[in-house]
């Protein structure tokens, strides 16, 4: 399948659940949640895909691989994102952060060696990482439903759309030989899951309910996220 197709594909599949959702029952009063039994359902199966199969690659990763290599990984994706981040970062009117994001792309595809190298920070460049989601909600986009979807995780309406855009316009997915384009993915996606192994025990013993707690926590980050740690107050309910 060719790639435009394929994410045209994606993107229409994603579309036509969230209609569907659209029609399912609520079960609980959160206004952000409001198809909580088709969220949990969704949630189910990434657990699921997660037990048998993803987190056991990650963890078969984590202990395989040296230190200096799953630094190295992370920089060189992280490299390949800077460039969206710049586009998004100019999109949101942060002109600064942009040339910055500009320069560390040039400085570390070369000096870095292809981004392997995260020779920019050191030199004073701060990294940032935008994405189109984050662009809608600074145009003023409400977040919309939350959902949560098998593999890509909870978003919003917002980001789900943000995401598609995301996926469309990644350098990665763009790689027009299919076998190199699809391990570049599967590495990425596991080295990520490797990244917040971590994180597992920790949500394991907080949450009293998993699901809520990583949707509330999905929730107060984006909203950080798109005011750069500085979100407006919401006003209490007397």
């Amino acid at each position: 399948m060719k790639p435009q197709l394929s994410r045209r594909l994606s993107a229409y599949v994603c579309a036509t659940a969230i209609t569907v959702a659209s029609g399912c029952a609520s079960t609980n009063n959160d206004p952000a949640d409001p198809f909580e039994g088709f969220n949990r359902a969704m949630f189910a199966v990434n657990e699921g895909l997660d037990t048998v199969a993803i987190k056991p690659v990650a963890q078969g990763y984590d202990a395989v691989t040296p230190l200096p290599v799953k630094v190295g990984v992370g920089n060189f994706f992280g490299n390949i994102w800077d460039s969206w981040t710049a586009i998004n970062n100019l999109l949101q009117g942060k002109g600064g952060d942009a040339l910055s994001d500009v320069g560390r792309v040039l400085i570390n595809s070369t000096i870095g060696i292809g981004g392997v190298f995260d020779v920019a920070s050191e030199m004073g460049l701060t990294k940032h990482s935008e994405e189109f989601g984050q662009t809608l909600g600074k145009w003023g986009v409400p977040d919309g439903p939350y959902f949560y979807w098998p593999l890509i995780g909870p978003r919003t309406t917002r980001d789900t759309f943000g995401w598609m855009v995301d996926t469309y316009y990644d350098p990665v997915w763009r790689v027009d030989n299919i076998p190199l384009r699809n391990s570049l993915v599967a590495v990425r996606y596991v080295d990520l899951r490797a990244s917040v192994l971590p994180t597992d025990k920790v949500i394991e013993e907080a949450a009293f309910d998993k699901y809520s707690y990583i949707r509330d926590a999905y929730l107060q980050h984006r909203r950080n996220e798109i005011f750069d740690g500085d979100p407006p107050r919401i006003p209490l309910d007397y």
